[in-house]
């Protein structure tokens, strides 16, 4: 294998690096709607994610109701950090996960891994990079309150809220580049401690 030098630029993305490189956080948003077909294949592509046992034990609720939008961003957020933006967004995407016996309800008492939340975090990876390449722009949002978010939407008991997707089109210019570790900084090579590239 080739040395890298973890200081020197890598070289200018293409394809899926492309995309991935390209996603931002977006906290502000123009007022053009999502569109139905949009809305769908963002969902196709979240469908297409790995899970645990192949359970798919992810649901998604797309809100576009603007008072119901407003009502969550309202109600539903955590104090500190009241995310007052999300009223801004046209769709707010809301994953849920809907339980199996095997993988997740005895697979997780017996590991102590939430398999459900992964699954449903990889599967909406796949939206976010699905709305880079639409031109739509997503915010994830971890920081509400789960018991009104159900209660609003009306999500059963035996339904997980997990996560929330602001999602659409940004409003003026692209966020400012975001810093990111060197790979010689999150890489270890067969055990922690000893660096992948320089193999210290």
């Amino acid at each position: 294998m080739t040395e890298q030098d973890p200081t020197r630029e890598s070289p200018t993305p293409t394809g899926l690096d492309a995309l991935i490189h390209h996603r931002r956080s977006v906290r502000a948003f123009s007022s053009r709607p999502v569109s139905r077909d949009t809305i769908l294949s963002l969902c196709e592509a979240a469908r297409w994610a790995p899970s645990a046992c192949n359970s798919q034990t992810w649901r998604f609720i797309a809100v576009t109701e603007k008072e119901t939008i407003q009502r969550i961003c309202r109600e539903a957020m955590r104090p500190v950090i009241p995310n007052k933006w999300l009223v801004q967004a046209p769709l707010l995407m809301v994953g849920c996960s809907q339980l199996d016996i095997i993988a997740n309800r005895i697979g997780g008492r017996i590991t102590g891994i939430e398999y459900y939340r992964i699954d449903l975090g990889i599967a909406m990876e796949h939206m976010v990079l699905k709305a880079v390449e639409l031109g739509l722009g997503t915010c994830w949002i971890g920081w509400f309150r789960e018991d009104r978010i159900r209660e609003i939407l009306d999500i059963p008991e035996r339904v997980w809220v997990s996560a929330l997707l602001a999602i659409g089109y940004p409003k003026d210019a692209p966020p400012r580049k975001r810093g990111r570790k060197p790979l010689d900084a999150i890489l270890h090579s067969e055990r922690w401690g000893k660096r992948f590239l320089s193999g210290e």
